[in-house]
């Protein structure tokens, strides 16, 4: 049994250290985690956020790999997503966030690493989708309505992606940016 809470401690441990920006600590703690009690993929993970804020990728690299072989998530393929992106592989870090959304279609960082790099690979068809399945899960997130709207328009759906700024304007008649881009299509 003590193996287990030995893992649970180190892992809180290291989480607690990584919250307060003491790397070295934070780094030593997810070492024992992955050390006691078998295979978890979380100090994986917490040793590869340690190596991101270091700016260490390639370390964060093969520890978001090893995490996600022990345990594939949308979190480990967000991760690698993201240094292929750092690292000029946008189309590959493309189909990774694709990957992750299909697990998880509530990972906002996937979803806006998506619009983004839908908007630099003119791949903004194959993203729309995502985010209206999104929508459906949680229609009250505007960043992500306004998005849509913004990617319908680019991908020259101009009727759709004023519809969806007339829906954001109802819910939330103040938003200053979806008034804007409604005007610029009236106009």
């Amino acid at each position: 049994m003590s193996g287990h809470l030995d893992y649970e401690i180190n892992k809180e441990l290291g989480e607690c250290y990584l919250f307060m920006g003491e790397l070295d600590k934070a780094e030593e703690y997810y070492k024992k985690a992955v050390g006691s009690n078998g295979v978890h993929p979380d100090p994986y993970l917490g040793l590869a956020t340690v190596a991101v804020q270091r700016g260490d990728l390639e370390n964060a690299e093969i520890m978001y790999r090893k995490a996600h072989k022990v345990e594939p998530s949308d979190k480990s393929l967000s991760g690698i997503a993201l240094i292929c992106m750092e690292n000029g592989n946008k189309d590959e870090a493309f189909s990774l966030f694709i990957e992750a959304i299909g697990m998880n279609p509530e990972n906002m960082v996937a979803l806006f690493s998506l619009i983004r790099l839908g908007h630099e690979l003119e791949r903004l068809d194959e993203i729309i989708p995502h985010l209206e399945n999104y929508l459906e899960i949680d229609p009250a997130k505007h960043e992500v309505r306004y998005s849509l709207a913004g990617c319908l328009a680019c991908a020259g759906q101009k009727d759709a992606a004023i519809s969806q700024l007339e829906v954001l304007l109802e819910k939330d008649p103040e938003n200053a940016a979806a008034k804007e881009m409604l005007d610029q299509f009236r106009s």
